[in-house]
């Protein structure tokens, strides 16, 4: 019935499979980033910042999961001023390496990225990326790298606004549930998303009230309701599709927004 039809489409005009959900677009934007080279240190907003500053867009929340990484990888989340005098000066005495925070990291860490958080993605990094459908960023920092012979534009005064001072690192405590075939980890649950992360080795059902569930297969291979799906597979039950069984042995990333 659907088939061939954008995702956006299916929000203008379906709006019944997302459980009528108010919104001028869908409400989340799920990414797999696979990082080549050090990206740049940006700072996102949050709405009431985006909404007067950037004509109304919404702010960014957005959270990591790492799906791999180099040995001893680390990402950049933080900062080390201790108020936002010292970070303005660090800032315009470009005293990166002083200024940023690196964090060190391993297959399987999870990070939630609050509006007003310094972060960056480094190489040898991937990552699954579950965030508020919004494209407003601000670069910080970008390594004085040239892109066609010139440096990429930054958006100092605009970071130095949103940026939060102190930093304030978020302790997330995942939830477990573990049973003779399946855990569930509840990594995190907002105000605009909620993710979670199962492992199935077996046959379980799981209750579902979601108004919709995007779902990403991460690791091995099994089936949903008896539907095929392996490692790589990303797809979307929809309002109404109700409590799913997953079977096989696979990990799954979860997410979607609350009723």
């Amino acid at each position: 019935m659907y088939k061939g039809k954008k995702l956006s489409s299916l929000w203008e005009n379906h709006r019944e499979l997302f459980g009528n959900i108010q919104g001028d677009r869908f409400p989340l934007l799920v990414k797999i980033i696979d990082a080549k080279d050090d990206l740049s240190i940006q700072v996102h907003p949050d709405d009431a910042y985006a909404k007067k500053n950037e004509n109304g867009s919404l702010g960014k929340t957005e959270c990591w999961y790492i799906l791999d990484c180099n040995e001893n990888a680390d990402l950049i989340i933080g900062h080390n001023a201790k108020d936002k005098e010292e970070l303005q000066q660090m800032i315009h005495n470009r005293e990166w390496n002083r200024l940023i925070r690196k964090v060190p990291i391993k297959k399987g860490d999870f990070f939630q990225i609050e509006p007003g958080t310094v972060h960056a993605i480094t190489a040898g990094t991937l990552i699954l990326e579950t965030q508020q459908n919004s494209d407003v960023t601000y670069r910080l920092y970008d390594y004085d790298r040239l892109s066609n012979g010139v440096p990429r534009e930054l958006h100092i005064e605009k970071s130095i606004d949103v940026i939060k001072a102190p930093f304030k690192e978020k302790n997330l405590e995942r939830k477990i549930t573990k049973e003779k075939n399946f855990t569930k980890e509840e990594l995190v649950t907002c105000e605009f998303y909620f993710v979670d992360k199962i492992d199935v080795d077996g046959t379980n059902t799981f209750e579902n009230l979601a108004p919709f569930l995007i779902m990403s297969v991460l690791e091995g291979e099994g089936s949903i309701n008896h539907t095929p799906v392996k490692k790589g597979d990303h797809f979307i039950l929809p309002d109404g599709f109700g409590d799913y069984t997953l079977e096989g042995k696979l990990s799954v990333i979860c997410s979607g927004v609350s009723r």
